[in-house]
C-alpha cells in the first residue's frame, strides 16, 4: 500500500485530466459512431493516459529536479518532494507501468504507434539529459506538445491519419502557454538552482505575456474548427492572465494558479462534448 499511495502522489492526480483529456478528445474527433469510444483498445489506452503516462512525464521529472525540487516550498506543500533515496524505485514503477503499453501501442495500434512513441520520449527528455529541454528557455515550452500527441494518438487509432496541422497547432500553442504559466510559482526556486525556465527567463511580466500571446493564438488556430466556442474558451484564460497581472507577487499568482487544473478541466469538458456532440445521433 505504501508503494501505491506513493506512485499515485508522484503522477499528480490533480493533473491527470492534461493527458487523459486530449486523449478523450482525440477519440471524439476521430470517432464515426458512439461504439468507436468503447472499443477495448480504447479503454485499455484510456486507462494509460491515467496513471502510467503521468506517473512517466511526473516521476521522471521529480528524479531529475531533486536540487530545484528541495529549494521550493510549492513541493513539500502542494506537491510530492521525491528524495534521492527513493529514485530507484520510481525508475522500476515507472518501467512496469509504461513498457507493456508501448510493447501494446506496437503490436495492436500500429498506424498511432509514431504518436504514442514521441509521447514517452517527449516525456522522458523534457527532464532528462542528454536534452533537458526544461532547462532550455522557450525549448522547454515547446517540449510541452508531448500534451497533445495523447490525442493525436486516439485520433490516428480511429482514422489512420494525424489530426489537421492548424488544429494541432493551437493545441500546441494552448500548451505551450499551460506550461509557461506553471512555470510562474517556481521562477524564485529555479533561479537558485539555476533551471533557466521561460519563466525564469523571461520573469513573470513577460512570462504572462508570452501566455497571453499564445492562448490568443490558440483560439485563433482553432476558431475553424469550433467555431464562436473558442471565443469563450480563449476569453476565460485571458481572463486568468488579467488577473494574474493584477496581482501582486509570484506567491499571488500561485494563488490563481491552484485553480488551474480546475479551469482546464471545466474547458475539456465543454470542448470533449462540443466535438462529440456529432455522436449522439450515430
Amino acid at each position: 500500500m505504501p508503494d501505491l499511495r506513493f506512485i499515485k502522489n508522484v503522477s499528480r492526480p490533480r493533473f491527470w485530466i492534461y493527458v487523459f483529456g486530449p486523449y478523450l478528445v482525440g477519440l471524439a474527433a476521430g470517432a464515426a459512431a458512439r461504439d468507436d469510444l468503447f472499443r477495448i483498445e480504447h479503454l485499455v489506452f484510456g486507462l494509460y493516459f491515467l496513471l502510467p503516462a503521468n506517473l512517466l512525464i511526473y516521476g521522471v521529472n521529480d528524479i531529475f529536479d531533486w536540487e530545484t525540487d528541495r529549494l521550493n516550498p510549492k513541493k513539500a506543500e502542494y506537491e510530492t518532494l521525491v528524495r534521492p533515496e527513493s529514485h530507484r524505485r520510481l525508475w522500476l514503477w515507472i518501467a512496469v507501468l509504461n513498457i507493456p503499453f508501448l510493447y501494446l501501442a506496437y503490436y495492436w495500434v500500429r498506424p498511432a504507434w509514431a504518436s504514442f512513441a514521441v509521447f514517452i520520449i517527449l516525456s522522458v527528455f523534457y527532464s532528462a539529459p542528454p536534452i533537458r529541454a526544461k532547462a532550455i528557455p522557450i525549448v522547454d515550452s515547446i517540449f510541452n506538445v508531448l500534451y497533445v500527441f495523447p490525442g493525436a494518438f486516439a485520433y490516428q487509432m480511429l482514422t489512420g491519419s494525424f489530426p489537421p496541422p492548424s488544429i494541432f497547432a493551437a493545441a500546441w500553442l494552448w500548451t505551450m502557454a499551460m506550461h509557461a504559466y506553471s512555470a510562474i510559482p517556481d521562477i524564485d526556486a529555479d533561479r537558485e538552482a539555476r533551471v533557466n525556465t521561460v519563466a525564469a527567463l523571461l520573469g513573470r511580466t513577460g512570462t504572462l505575456l508570452f501566455c497571453l500571446v499564445m492562448y490568443v493564438g490558440s483560439g485563433v488556430l482553432a476558431f475553424p474548427y469550433l467555431g464562436y466556442l473558442a471565443l469563450p474558451l480563449a476569453a476565460v484564460y485571458v481572463l486568468m492572465i488579467a488577473l494574474s497581472f493584477i496581482a501582486s507577487g509570484e506567491n499571488k499568482v500561485f494563488v490563481i494558479y491552484r485553480y488551474f487544473p480546475l479551469v482546464n478541466a471545466a474547458v475539456g469538458f465543454i470542448l470533449f462534448w462540443s466535438v462529440a456532440w456529432k455522436l449522439l445521433g450515430r
